[in-house]
């Protein structure tokens, strides 16, 4: 390869890179009071629900069918810090960060009287057991699609070794640096077959930061069980597609057999973005969770 060639391949790869990076270290740090996390309020009645989205996602993720729910239930779409058009601060994206951004929301727009359902999706679900462990008398319950949950790093990457480049890629010890390239990889040639155009390209919206500290700081290292052995008697309802090959169906129905009131529905057919398949799969649940015989 000639040294003209060669600049030309890596310079606009160096620009992308420079350019992310300077995006996130010039960011002002994460301030409760001045970075309100972006929502969204759809519907009415008595009937409250808060979404939260997973990686990469946003509230966006949620809108599909949305008249089986909305005139019937009242519902909080967010958008989590560092994703979708909520902030994205300098930050360390940890667990608690999240919940407190989300706490502000959910108090501030009167979700918290006990009446609402946190319905949640991958490393959202994270975040709505740790809402619902800190808050039991806020919520009715939780929700759960495609709960994360592994044994250990070892597991996280064998899995993630049998999906896509990137995914191999973000899981390797250089991955911080090449998630600086996400822009490259959130073209159409690398977007999976199980996302709509519309999630897709809301899936550009974060940056290396809130995904690589998000991926680590929150599904990876979270103990999920110390979290749900805080929830008592409150009632979680586990989605989970069989075909799941992000998040091992085995682990989450082990996690689940810990809660005092859950229970497990598994989706035949189903993988990791089952809802966009099929969101009356989730719609029905909702009713379900309602339902006061159930």
């Amino acid at each position: 390869m000639t040294l003209g060639i060669l600049i030309l391949v890596v310079l606009p790869i160096a620009i992308i890179a420079g350019y992310q990076y300077l995006q996130v270290v010039l960011a002002p740090p994460y301030t409760f009071e001045a970075m309100p996390s972006n929502f969204e309020i759809l519907g009415s009645g008595e009937k409250n629900l808060v979404f939260i989205h997973g990686l990469t996602g946003s509230k966006n993720y949620w809108k599909r069918d949305l008249d089986a729910i909305t005139n019937t239930h009242k519902i909080l779409l967010v958008d989590l810090l560092g994703f979708g058009d909520s902030p994205k601060p300098n930050s360390d994206y940890r667990l608690e960060m999240q919940v407190g951004a989300l706490e502000a929301t959910i108090s501030r727009e009167g979700f918290d009287r006990s009446k609402t359902v946190l319905v949640a999706h991958s490393m959202g679900t994270v975040i709505a057991l740790a809402l619902l462990a800190k808050h039991p008398d806020w919520f009715k319950g939780a929700i759960t699609i495609g709960t994360p949950v592994y044994k250990n790093m070892d597991e996280f990457k064998k899995i993630m070794s049998k999906h896509s480049l990137f995914d191999r890629l973000a899981t390797n010890k250089y991955s911080k640096y090449l998630c600086l390239l996400h822009p490259i990889f959130m073209t159409r040639p690398f977007k999976p077959d199980n996302l709509s155009d519309e999630v897709f390209a809301d899936a550009k919206k974060h940056n290396w930061q809130s995904y690589n500290n998000s991926l680590n700081e929150i599904i990876l290292e979270t103990d999920l069980y110390a979290i749900v052995r805080k929830i008592g008697d409150k009632k979680v309802v586990f989605i989970h597609g069989n075909q799941d090959t992000t998040a091992p169906m085995d682990n989450a129905i082990k996690l689940a057999d810990t809660i005092l009131n859950s229970k497990f529905l598994t989706i035949n057919g189903g993988d990791h973005q089952l809802f966009l398949k099929d969101p009356n799969i989730v719609w029905k649940a909702v009713g379900i969770f309602f339902d006061k015989k159930s």
